[in-house]
């Protein structure tokens, strides 16, 4: 193959991995702002299969002209993949439809992509006159490029780019393929001074769009939510919103909310309190999840407690809950404290290393949304913080609200009850989330006689025994034990999210 043809092989290795960069960024979009990452990523990989399919078939009636078919590919993957995560977001704010718009990327995508083999492949083969090597080398190209967009999207261009940068920055490696193309095969494009031109306008503006990536973030990011966005960071692991509106400060997920200033003492006095009053010893406390400090803020209210371990995946947000001055008003500098030892580790990997036992075990993660954090939920998990609590000891779960997530609340307890402990689930208003719920367990059967021995804004002796009281509307009739190998639970959660939303 003559090097002038190596240069379509560089582009093909370029494009695929772009292509396959822009199908990413589609799917973690639709699961940041719809959540159900599993369906999200298999419409996305199923339609752009068949777009590529689609691609392919349409690029048999193209026979004339075949380098300028292959620049205007070039130009428009850079332009409808540039633009997408943009689009994206702008759909969820201001159309209804936020699905038309993901299918309409995926399959012009995928169609200009699928076209863009056949295409190269008749450029070389008219000149090199050997289909087979010319066959292999694009496809080699073309699949190692896919694995590199792979790689790299979730390792380095979303932590370190973000959503919009990421794909400003694949764009303009597309439109830099069609330029290098414009001036290597110059000669063999019709009216190829109109393409330089329009290639360049686009490549300036990727540039732009990159440049000022941060300053698009925070204005679509207020448009996302209600009150003021004053702080904003993608972490390795999830997207970190903080928003402010008067004395009431929010921080944000991933596009769920974890906390409200103005009643988040309901939701971690409830959490907390209600275990810790159930609890013989003090001693030692396990947090799983928490990042925030505000659970740990309530356990410090305990002198007994020597020993409190915080385990959070994201190394993260523990920074920012314990340097972001709105934050550390909250949660009183808790994640300081001298009793506290900070691992930045999955939850599961931690209880399954760990040979320690605890007093208390407290699970506070987010929302069985998703695989990562549907094992967290499962049995087996249930069955490691079993082994690691004390036989005196308590665990308590938060399992989402009985009343918009019924099922899936249910599913929490029984799975927990599955482990042979004995599961009380106990619940309460609070107002930024609405009726909130949680699963104590003990490895022995207990009474809930609680008394609270330190300062509480909303607990008390005379409403604690309400919490255990449940509405007919609020108990499911039957649910199945969530598993690693089967994860009901998930499909419980997001039938639930669907019905309310």
């Amino acid at each position: 193959m003559s090097k002038k043809y190596r240069l379509l092989m560089l582009t093909t290795l370029i494009i695929s991995g772009c292509s396959m960069c822009y199908e990413l960024i589609i799917s973690a979009v639709s699961s940041y702002l719809l959540g159900n990452s599993t369906l999200q990523y298999s419409i996305t990989i199923g339609m752009y299969m068949a777009a590529l399919g689609l691609g392919s078939y349409i690029s048999k009636y193209f026979k004339k002209n075949l380098f300028n078919v292959f620049a205007t590919i070039e130009l428009s993957i850079g332009v409808v993949g540039g633009v997408s995560s943009l689009l994206l977001f702008l759909s969820n704010i201001y159309i209804s439809n936020y699905a038309v718009v993901m299918y309409m990327e995926i399959i012009v995508i995928g169609t200009l992509a699928g076209a863009e083999i056949p295409i190269m492949t008749r450029i070389i083969e008219e000149d090199e006159n050997d289909l087979s090597v010319t066959l292999s080398s694009i496809f080699s190209f073309d699949y190692i490029g896919g694995l590199i967009g792979a790689v790299a999207f979730p390792l380095l261009l979303l932590p370190k780019l973000g959503y919009f940068a990421t794909s400003f920055l694949c764009g303009l490696l597309n439109i830099l393929c069609a330029i290098l193309i414009l001036w290597r095969f110059g000669e063999r494009i019709i009216r190829v001074t109109l393409y330089r031109v329009l290639a360049i306008v686009i490549a300036a503006f990727m540039i732009f769009g990159m440049i000022f990536a941060d300053n698009i973030s925070e204005s679509i990011e207020g448009g996302l939510y209600r009150d003021h966005v004053i702080y904003m960071e993608q972490t390795e692991y999830q997207k970190i919103v903080v928003t402010k509106h008067r004395d009431d400060v929010r921080l944000y997920i991933d596009g769920n909310c974890q906390f409200s200033t103005a009643d988040e003492y309901r939701y971690h006095e409830a959490l907390v309190h209600v275990p810790m009053s159930v609890a013989d010893s003090h001693s030692d406390i396990l947090i799983l999840g928490g990042g925030d400090g505000m659970a740990v803020r309530e356990i410090l209210k305990y002198d007994d407690v020597d020993n409190i371990d915080l385990v959070d995946l994201d190394a993260g947000m523990i920074r920012v809950c314990s340097t972001n001055p709105n934050i550390t008003e909250i949660n009183q500098n808790s994640l300081k404290s001298d009793k506290l030892s900070v691992h930045n580790m999955d939850a599961f990997e931690y209880l399954e290393a760990s040979e320690k036992t605890y007093d208390v075990i407290i699970v506070d993660l987010p929302d069985p949304n998703s695989e990562s954090l549907n094992k967290l939920y499962s049995n087996v998990f249930y069955r490691l913080c079993k082994d690691r609590l004390e036989d005196s000891g308590v665990m308590v779960v938060q399992s989402t609200s009985p009343y918009y997530a019924k099922d899936a609340f249910w599913c929490i307890n029984e799975t927990i009850a599955s482990e042979g402990l004995y599961v009380k689930p106990y619940h309460l208003q609070v107002p930024a989330f609405g009726d909130w719920g949680f699963n104590m367990a003990t490895k022995a059967d207990f009474v809930t006689d609680i008394q609270f021995d330190v300062e509480t804004k909303y607990l008390s002796e005379d409403n604690v025994a309400g919490l255990f009281l449940f509405g007919k509307d609020e108990i499911a009739e039957q649910t199945e034990i969530n598993r690693l190998t089967k994860p009901v639970l998930m499909e419980y959660y997001n039938k639930a999210v669907e019905a309310w939303n």
